[in-house]
C-alpha cells in the first residue's frame, strides 16, 4: 500500500503552475466547495487562524474527496507543531518567517526523514494509512510526496538568501510580500520598487538552487508572476470572496429598491 501521491509535487515536477487558495473558514463545506470548484490545493493556516486540529482534520478530508491537496501554515512552535498537519494527510506544511539558513536547516531536520532529517516517526496516522504502508516505505514515500514551504517575509534574511535557497529537503520558496511590506517601513505598499526587485530576486534564487518559487497574486497579476518564474502562487481568500459577493449583492439590491422608490413616486 502506498501513501497518497502530492497533486502540487506532481505538477510542479511537471513543469505546470499551481494554483491554491487560502482557506481562512476552516468549516468543511467551505473547503470542499473551494475543492470541487478547481484549485489544486487549499491553503489553510494555524498561524493567524484560530483553527483546532479537529477542523484541520477535515478540510484535509473534504479535499481528499476531490482529490485537492492541502497545505497548513503552521506557527512555529517545536517539531509536533510542524508535522501534525502532516500526520493528518495534509500534502504540506509551510513555515512562516524562516530568518535564516541555520532556521531553515532546523525545519528540514524536524520535518523530514532518514536520510534526509530527522522527524520523528510514527506511521500510525492517515499519512501512513493507519500502519498499512510498510515503515521504510512510509518514511521514503513522505519524504517524496508531502511538501515543504518556506516563508521569506521579513528583510533579515534576504542577506542569506542564496544560502537559504542552497538548503537541501525543502520544495518551495514562498515569497510574503505583506509582511515583507511591514517589515521594510511600507506597509501595504506592494508596488514598491524595493518589494518589486525582492520578489523578481526570490523566484531567481529559486530556480538557480532547484526550488519551487511561490508567492500570492491575483487574476489581474497572474500572467507577471508566471513570467518571473513563480510556479506556486495563491489566488484569493475565502473571506474575501464572501465580502465581494455579499458586498456585490447588497448593493444590487440597493440599486433595485432605489428605482422601486422612485417607481412609485411617479
Amino acid at each position: 500500500m502506498e501513501m497518497r501521491k502530492s497533486v502540487v509535487l506532481e505538477k510542479l515536477r511537471r513543469g505546470e503552475t499551481v494554483v491554491t487558495t487560502k482557506l481562512n473558514i476552516t468549516d468543511a463545506k467551505v473547503a470542499e466547495i473551494a475543492a470541487m470548484s478547481g484549485f489544486d490545493c487549499l491553503w489553510v493556516c494555524r498561524e493567524h487562524v484560530p483553527a483546532d486540529y479537529s477542523e484541520l482534520q477535515e478540510v484535509v478530508l473534504a479535499g481528499k474527496a476531490y482529490n485537492v491537496d492541502v497545505m497548513c501554515r503552521v506557527e512555529r512552535g517545536s517539531y509536533s507543531d510542524y508535522v501534525r498537519p502532516l500526520e493528518m494527510d495534509a500534502s504540506g506544511i509551510m513555515v512562516p518567517h524562516v530568518m535564516s539558513a541555520e532556521d531553515a536547516r532546523r525545519v528540514v531536520r524536524m520535518t523530514r526523514f532518514h536520510p534526509v532529517g530527522r522527524r520523528p516517526a510514527d506511521g500510525g496516522n492517515a499519512d501512513g494509512k493507519y500502519c498499512q504502508v510498510p515503515f521504510t516505505d512510509y518514511i521514503k514515500q513522505a519524504n517524496e510526496q508531502r511538501f515543504i514551504a518556506l516563508q521569506i517575509e521579513d528583510p533579515e534574511p534576504l542577506d542569506e538568501l542564496e544560502e537559504i535557497a542552497r538548503v537541501d529537503g525543502y520544495d518551495i520558496l514562498y515569497y510574503g510580500p505583506g509582511d515583507m511590506s511591514h517589515g521594510m517601513g511600507i506597509p501595504g505598499n506592494l508596488s514598491d520598487p524595493r518589494l518589486l526587485e525582492v520578489r523578481a530576486r526570490i523566484a531567481e534564487v529559486a530556480k538557480k538552487y532547484g526550488k519551487f518559487a511561490g508567492t500570492v497574486g491575483s487574476v489581474d497579476n497572474f500572467q507577471e508572476l508566471v513570467d518571473l518564474g513563480y510556479t506556486f502562487i495563491n489566488i484569493g481568500a475565502d473571506v474575501c470572496i464572501l465580502a465581494a459577493g455579499f458586498s456585490e449583492m447588497a448593493e444590487k439590491v440597493k440599486d433595485l429598491k432605489q428605482t422601486e422608490t422612485r417607481n412609485y413616486g411617479e
